[in-house]
C-alpha cells in the first residue's frame, strides 16, 4: 500500500475518546522498546511520525495514528516494563484490556517481537490472553537485520514454538532497516481489513 497521509490523530486513556469513525483499527503491542515506533515509521514511510525513544515506558496512551483516511493504527503502551509502579501498570492493563477486548473496529493484533531473542514470558502471556479473546494476531519479528538471512527460519521457528504460535496466525520477520517484510506485513493487513 502506498501510504500519502498518516497522521497522529487521538492519544486515548478511555473508550470515550476513541475516534468515532468506523474504520479498521490495527493495534500494535510489543514488549517496551521492542520496536514498535520503528515498525510504525518504516510502514508509514515516515521519520518519526511515532517518536522512538530510548527510555522504555514512554508511550502511556493509546496513540492512534489514521492512514490515508482508510484505517487506524494503534500503539498502545509497552509491557514488561519494571518501572513504572504497580498502580501505573494495573491501570495501563485495565486501559489495554478494555480496549482489545471490546473495540469493534479491532481487526488485528500485530504482536512485535525480537526475531535475535526467543519471546519473553511476557510476551507468551499476552500472546495467551489474546487467544483467550479470540483476537487474531499477526507476529512481527523484528530486527531481522541483525541476524545473518541463513539463520531466519531458524529464529522463526523459536517464536513459533515459544508462543505455541496458532497454525491461524501470521508470523512476519520484520526489518526496519531494510524494509524487509514491509510489503508481506502491508498485503496482510489489507487482506484483514476486507474479510
Amino acid at each position: 500500500m502506498k501510504v500519502t497521509q498518516a497522521d497522529i490523530v487521538i492519544s486515548a486513556v478511555r473508550p470515550e475518546q476513541y475516534p468515532k469513525e468506523n474504520l479498521p483499527e490495527f493495534a500494535l503491542a510489543g514488549r517496551s522498546n521492542v520496536g514498535k515506533s520503528s515498525f510504525i515509521n518504516k510502514m508509514l514511510n515516515r521519520k518519526s511520525l511515532a517518536r522512538t525513544s530510548s527510555k522504555p515506558g514512554k508511550t502511556q496512551t493509546l496513540n492512534f495514528f489514521l492512514i490515508n483516511e482508510i484505517l487506524h493504527f494503534v500503539d498502545v503502551p509497552g509491557y514488561g516494563f519494571a518501572k513504572v509502579s504497580k498502580k501505573e501498570r494495573e491501570a495501563w492493563g485495565k486501559m489495554i484490556e478494555t480496549y482489545l477486548t471490546n473495540r469493534e473496529q479491532l481487526k488485528a493484533v500485530l504482536m512485535i517481537v525480537d526475531l535475535r531473542h526467543a519471546p519473553s514470558k511476557d510476551d507468551v502471556m499476552m500472546y495467551e490472553f489474546l487467544k483467550h479473546h479470540d483476537l487474531p494476531v499477526m507476529v512481527i519479528a523484528t530486527k531481522a537485520d541483525k541476524i545473518p538471512k541463513g539463520k531466519w527460519q531458524k529464529h522463526l521457528k523459536v517464536v513459533r514454538e515459544t508462543l505455541d504460535l496458532d497454525p491461524n496466525d501470521e508470523l512476519i520477520h520484520f526489518s526496519s532497516e531494510t524494509g524487509e517484510g514491509k510489503d508481506k506485513a502491508w498485503k496482510s493487513l489489507q487482506y484483514r481489513m476486507t474479510h
